[in-house]
């Protein structure tokens, strides 16, 4: 997937413009991640930031759009094309202040856009 794409809902995701997907859970391709804690759709680099609770030590992460596969409005239930190891792995978001800093989202969206396509889709 191109870096330009990370940042953008694919089609046929189920994402609704307008829609608030704050608390939602977002599910990898192995299990759930955490919830959606906040999300950026009026900037060009849309993302969510997705609050993974005692699962990362109270750690929060960014996700691009891009990486949404599925956006379940009735169950409130996000799916990302990767696994939670992925996710973890992904560049450490630490403050709001690195959503505004283009080399911190460079790198962000190269790591995620560099994951197989489907990854883990197995499960």
């Amino acid at each position: 997937m191109s870096t330009e794409r990370i940042w953008s809902y694919p089609p046929g995701s189920g994402h609704q413009e307008g829609r608030t997907l704050t608390g939602f859970t977002v599910e990898a391709t192995d299990g759930v991640v955490g919830h959606v804690d906040r999300q950026a759709d009026d900037a060009p680099l849309r993302h969510l930031i997705v609050d993974t609770g005692a699962w990362v030590f109270g750690r929060s992460l960014l996700i691009p759009a891009g990486v949404v596969t599925g956006v379940d409005m009735t169950t409130r239930v996000i799916t990302v094309g990767c696994t939670r190891a992925q996710a973890k792995a992904a560049p450490r978001f630490e403050t709001d202040r690195e959503t505004l800093d283009p080399e911190y989202l460079s790198a962000v969206g190269a790591y995620y856009a560099a994951l197989p396509h489907g990854s883990g889709a197995s499960g």
